[in-house]
């Protein structure tokens, strides 16, 4: 068996990179240039968010249905298109001195409906360019190009809004996502025959229910709504209590956030070291579990309150998920026929992020009535809640991926 992957994916890998690193020096440099030319506050700011958040919501699931119906490569190509567009635009906006929150907002919308498009079809694409036995390793590449860019991308867009303004953080996105856009046009992908064309209600009814009937699909997308919700009822309370109740300065606090993108990327390094010593089952269950430990030493900060400890459970939230995010891709589409596999893909990118502001919700609520420490030890049981879901599934006794599923 040889490591060395096929041409189309190198170029796969390469357009990853570029795409997820301009996302994320667009979503960091959007609420500085928002901030620094408007004097934006947390209404503003929370709104941008929100808004760039929609599109995974809303329309994962339809896009899904495309990239089951159209070639994988178009989809991509579109979608990155559309992001290098709106970038451009940004840029333009900025450069010009017309920025507005509005405007912002619409092309933070389009930007990620861009990621939304490339998010699910990447991952469908890729069981048609790599042989199987190597579909652990691709996916091991491709996360750990997101794991760099979400750990550089914003120190790389704070420095160049203060070092050259914000207009530089656009240049410099939009030229690396017009070099995916290069690299994705010359990506072969090979020709298939898609299922006949039916209702499109149909067909999306056709990935949710082959999802939710699967032993161990089921399992994978509860345990990733338990960890969401439980994510950002964490978020929600760890910087203010990261300054009142810790001590830290507002620079400590951006140190112990950024251990969560280092361990991302120690994490997708030895993930397929670390996956090889045991059964595929407990891989799978492996970062479940090390989110507990994550939300324990968290924990341990109500007792021993230093940001040491809150940096290294950040660190094992960033390392242990990574693991958990590979080995499910790579279970996803190890079981899901070709012909499912862009509208499966998108059933769990849009149950995930629809959990997510129900965490911040919950999260603000519980914050509000009985403090930020009550958010701690919620988050606990939460993670504890999404790791007993895997452990008690089929994933026990697992020894490989299995064989496709029929639909």
């Amino acid at each position: 068996m040889t490591d060395k992957f096929p041409r189309s994916f190198r170029n796969l890998a390469a357009a990853n990179l570029g795409a997820q690193s301009a996302e994320q020096l667009s979503l960091a440099a959007v609420p500085l240039a928002a901030v620094l030319a408007l004097g934006a506050g947390p209404g503003e700011i929370g709104l941008l968010a929100a808004v760039q958040t929609l599109p995974f919501l809303l329309l994962s699931i339809p896009m899904g249905l495309l990239a089951d119906r159209l070639p994988r490569r178009r989809v991509m190509l579109a979608s990155e298109v559309l992001r290098t567009v709106s970038l451009l635009l940004l840029l333009l906006m900025v450069a010009t001195g017309h920025i507005s929150i509005a405007g912002m907002a619409v092309l933070g919308f389009i930007g990620a409906l861009g990621t939304v498009g490339f998010t699910v079809a990447a991952p469908a694409l890729v069981p048609a360019i790599v042989p199987r036995e190597l579909h652990a390793r691709a996916n091991g590449r491709l996360e750990l190009a997101r794991s760099a860019a979400y750990a550089g991308g914003p120190a790389l867009a704070g420095a160049l809004v203060a070092w050259a303004g914000a207009s530089s953080a656009f240049v410099i996105a939009s030229l690396l996502s017009a070099a995916a856009v290069a690299l994705l046009w010359r990506l072969q992908e090979p020709s298939r025959t898609p299922a006949p064309p039916r209702h499109a209600l149909l067909e999306i009814r056709d990935g949710l229910r082959f999802v939710w009937h699967d032993a161990l699909l089921r399992p994978i997308l509860l345990t990733g709504v338990a960890w969401n919700i439980s994510w950002f009822v964490l978020q929600a309370a760890y910087v203010p209590y990261a300054l009142r109740a810790l001590g830290l300065t507002a620079q400590a606090v951006g140190v112990t956030l950024g251990c969560y993108g280092a361990g991302m990327v120690v994490g997708a390094l030895f993930a397929p070291r670390v996956v090889g010593t045991m059964r595929f089952g407990r891989a799978v269950q492996l970062g479940p579990v090390v989110s507990v430990l994550a939300a324990t030493a968290m924990v341990l900060t109500l007792f021993v309150p230093t940001g040491v400890l809150a940096g290294v459970s950040f660190f094992l939230f960033g390392a242990g998920p990574i693991i958990w995010t590979m080995t499910t891709t790579t279970l996803r589409q190890g079981i899901t026929p070709g012909t499912l596999l862009g509208r499966v893909g998108s059933v769990f990118l849009t149950v995930n992020a629809g959990a997510r502001p129900v965490g911040a919700g919950i999260g603000a609520a519980v914050g509000s009535l009985w403090g930020e420490a009550a958010c701690l030890w919620l988050a606990l049981a939460g993670f504890t809640l999404q790791a007993l879901v895997i452990l008690a599934s089929s994933m026990n006794g697992l020894q490989r991926v299995p064989e496709l599923r029929t639909p």
